[in-house]
């Protein structure tokens, strides 16, 4: 009995892994790579006084040639209890007026983010009409404050969650009122049916979400991005795979009608659950090129999300031109 449960878990593992790997297999497509849809997070320093308008100029000099269409700068995070200080964002109308100028076509989003009390006592509680109706009024007042849309990102938020199904039909009104987009950054899928229950019951921490989940938040928005980096690979070649078969597997429920962004790794920690020298962004490319092309290669309303700004090095912009712009 000791040994029964360690290998009813590490079996599968090692099936998976080795398919990941085969995943990896093969060529792209032709015609797999940018549609002029992708996006970048930016860090809290565009908007806080720390820049100025020649970093947008070196800003746009850098985006010059790529599939760049929108921005996620980090206008948060947001107060435990969903408000947002105007004094976070102070720089908004600078920095949007500044984008305009310089990188025309161009939107500008604000991130808003939080912990969420889902592992922990210490958070944003989603399950309060009060909180979701403060994280609404701060979506409100970010629109107002020029930002061309609202963009999500509550972590750890576990599959399933209603309240933020909830959340987001709400926050989904304001935008479509300001004429402007919703986008969330949006959790990982099962690589194995039902895998965030098994993994949730081990850690206390469920990590994915269901595809149907994954679906059902893709309804709602404009926009989803995956977070699809801290994989846990421990070889490029097993994340490209895993690369692979998280874009296949978000291509398969997210609506023609919504743009899916699976994000890049333009930064580079060694820690528990990322290793760099594993989660590169040539592998990530590859990956996302071969899910696009086993899955729906015609589709346009597609692209990558590049995360993050202040971290990536002219190594990581090179893989993403060489890979993605210009189709590797």
């Amino acid at each position: 009995m000791t040994l029964a449960l360690p290998l009813l878990v590490l079996v599968p593992l090692l099936a998976a892994e080795a398919a990941l790997r085969v995943n990896y297999a093969g060529e792209p497509a032709d015609g797999t790579y940018t549609r002029g849809r992708d996006a970048l997070w930016l860090g809290h320093a565009w908007v806080d006084g720390r820049k100025t308008d020649a970093d947008v100029a070196a800003l746009s000099r850098r985006l010059s040639g790529t599939g760049i269409r929108d921005l996620y700068v980090h206008a948060g995070p947001l107060e435990h209890d969903g408000t947002l200080p105007g004094a976070a964002y102070r720089n908004a109308a600078w920095l949007v007026g500044a984008v305009h100028r310089e990188l025309p076509g161009v939107r500008v989003q604000a991130w808003l983010g939080d912990v969420l009390a889902t592992e922990s006592p210490d958070g944003l509680h989603l399950e309060r009409a009060a909180t979701r109706a403060a994280v609404v009024a701060s979506g409100r007042a970010v629109l107002d404050a020029g930002f061309e849309g609202v963009h999500v990102d509550l972590e750890p938020l576990h599959s399933g969650d209603r309240h933020y199904l909830g959340l987001l039909d709400a926050l989904h009104a304001v935008t479509r009122e300001h004429h402007a987009l919703l986008s969330v950054a949006a959790h990982q899928i099962d690589p194995l049916p039902e895998f965030h229950r098994l993994w949730g019951t081990l850690t206390n921490h469920p990590k994915w979400w269901s595809q149907a989940y994954f679906g059902e938040v893709a309804r709602r928005v404009d926009q989803i991005a995956v977070m699809s980096y801290d994989t846990m690979q421990p070889l490029s070649g097993l994340y490209g795979g895993y690369v692979a078969q998280q874009t296949s597997l978000a291509l398969e429920v997210t609506p023609a009608g919504t743009d899916l962004l699976m994000g890049l790794p333009f930064f580079h920690e060694n820690r528990f659950g990322h290793w760099a020298h594993a989660e590169t962004v040539p592998a990530a490319v590859r990956g996302v090129r071969l899910g696009l092309s086993r899955t729906d290669r015609e589709r346009t309303r597609f692209g990558v999300a590049l995360y993050v700004d202040f971290a990536a090095t002219q190594e990581d912009w090179t893989a993403y031109r060489e890979g993605w712009v210009h189709g590797g």
